[in-house]
């Protein structure tokens, strides 16, 4: 066992020393030919990074696009999306004639082959995306590998402006071991592309719509070396429909109303228990509506302040009917008002809520009838 593993090494460095492979030659252009070729030159050398030399670097191309928003977690924190990530590089000195093997292009199981360890860096959740058991090889050496991922990222969300916001979430595409001396991952396609294609083939039409793809090359350093690294942007915005149907335009009614409660007359109806039912009201609905308010630790959305604001003017409502109605029932018991304090709101506070003046009347009453005092003097 020890003589297999030391000849094995043996073949790998010599390998290594004269090219990774050579140009592969094909008895018949069949695909047992082929497959025969690649199972003696290419698939025994799967553990090893497919360059001549340690010092070349390997060029991975990244292409990615967002074919679904399955949904944003406020209170973990978190993006879920699905997409089809495209890795491309080349196996040095790897070729053959397409007439001689019969094809340009050959499908490869993923397990004979080396693959780069690209990961996602906010990935937090365990991969359960489907399977894709081959990749493609192509004479060139030239080898694609495209498969569907589901990706649940770590995302900081920001709910402000909630039902108006736009969040802006980041997607780092980097190896997770190899150095930037070894692996350098390089974007593949423009942004605009990747914008135009993801928009193209999106299938999820929810509460979230992408609104825009950023990306830019960058350099994780750390103290034993760098890693190449790519960062996208996914950038969602926030469909406001259902949230100002559902929760905006029915507080801004309940408020109405209560301001027009004030324009019933006190001795007919009773109007404090009228606010009263108000303020219930607007209870129970932001019971039933509470699910649809997002819940985070960090920041508190400005809708909900709107609605703490609302109640409390609703309560001041009250407060203020129970005033009035108090100094309107009990008046007979107090003395009269004083004359500055009439002054002062008859004249100058009516001015101040444009309350416009009583006119003067300049009809003279006549009456036709003595009154009764004189008839009975007379009488005398």
């Amino acid at each position: 066992m020890t003589e297999v593993k030391a000849a094995e090494l043996i073949f790998i460095a010599f390998s290594l020393l004269h090219g990774f492979v050579s140009a592969l030659n094909c008895t018949s252009p069949t695909p047992e030919s082929l497959f025969g070729a690649l199972e003696r030159e290419l698939f025994p050398k799967k553990l090893v990074r497919p360059v001549k030399s340690f010092s070349t670097i390997t060029k991975v191309s990244i292409a990615m696009t967002v074919v679904g928003i399955l949904g944003v977690d406020e209170k973990a924190q978190s993006l879920t999306t699905f997409l089809w990530q495209v890795l491309e590089w080349d196996i040095e000195g790897l070729s053959w004639d397409e007439k001689e093997c019969g094809t340009r292009r050959v499908s490869v199981p993923r397990e004979n082959l080396w693959i780069p360890d690209i990961h996602i860096a906010e990935f937090m959740d365990e991969d359960i995306s489907p399977q894709t058991p081959f990749v493609y090889l192509y004479n060139t050496g030239h080898v694609y590998d495209d498969k569907p991922i589901r990706v649940v990222s770590s995302c900081r969300l920001v709910i402000y402006t909630f039902p108006f916001d736009i969040q802006n979430c980041s997607l780092t595409f980097g190896s997770y071991l190899h150095f930037a001396g070894e692996i350098r991952v390089i974007q593949s396609t423009t942004v605009a592309e990747v914008l135009e294609e993801s928009r193209q083939v999106i299938q999820t039409e929810g509460e979230w719509e992408l609104f825009d793809i950023k990306a830019a090359q960058t350099t994780l350093e750390i103290d034993d070396g760098s890693y190449s690294e790519i960062k996208y942007y996914i950038i969602l915005r926030r469909r406001p429909t259902l949230y100002v149907v559902n929760l905006l335009i029915p507080s801004c009614f309940l408020i109405t109303v209560d301001l027009f409660s004030f324009l019933l007359p006190p001795d007919s109806v009773d109007r404090s228990s009228f606010k009263m039912t108000l303020i219930l009201g607007y209870t129970v609905f932001l019971l039933i509506m509470n699910d649809l308010l997002p819940v985070t630790g960090e920041t508190t959305p400005l809708i909900n302040v709107f609605f703490s604001i609302s109640l409390a003017l609703m309560v001041a409502s009250l407060l203020e009917t129970v005033l009035i109605t108090n100094i309107q029932f009990s008046s007979s018991q107090y003395s009269a008002v004083p004359h500055w304090i009439s002054v002062i709101v008859l004249r100058y506070l009516a001015v101040v809520v444009c309350l416009p003046p009583k006119k003067k009347s300049n009809r003279i009453t006549v009456s036709l009838h003595p009154p009764a005092i004189d008839q009975v003097c007379t009488r005398f």
